[in-house]
């Protein structure tokens, strides 16, 4: 009679293992408080907790990149480099896993971005160039 434990069946796959010194996107997560403030930045992890009262943009918007990766708000608003050299104080250590992206604008089937609702938002200038023009007729 043959023991269950000696079945053929293929063993459970472990899940991957976090590298030490590493944090997940959970953690991250946990971390977007007054109190407790990490943000993800070219795929490595800072705590600005200490920093929020320096921030020269003010702590609201720390407050509302935290806990995710922040690398684009941090980009578009163009940093200095004493700035960017004020980062390995703060570091706590490299992301592991996948980070979940923020939603694209959305596009239409032309390729012409759109509005929340639906709208083209393409047609406000044209259309106020159409009425620039015909001012400029029905004046000349």
């Amino acid at each position: 009679m043959a023991d269950a434990s000696s079945s053929t069946a293929p063993p459970p796959e472990a899940a991957p293992v976090q590298p030490e010194g590493t944090y997940s996107l959970e953690q991250l997560k946990e971390h977007n408080t007054r109190e407790s403030l990490w943000m993800l930045l070219h795929d490595k992890v800072y705590d600005i907790t200490a920093f929020m009262d320096e921030h020269p943009g003010g702590d609201e918007v720390l407050i509302e990149e935290a806990g995710r990766d922040a690398t684009e708000a941090f980009e578009d608003v163009g940093h200095s480099d004493e700035a960017r050299e004020m980062l390995p104080k703060m570091l706590l250590g490299d992301f592991y896993g996948e980070k979940k992206s923020k939603s694209k604008k959305s596009l239409s089937s032309t390729g012409g971005s759109t509005s929340s609702s639906g709208f083209p938002i393409w047609v406000v200038p044209v259309a106020l160039l159409a009425a620039f023009l015909a001012w400029r007729v029905f004046l000349a």
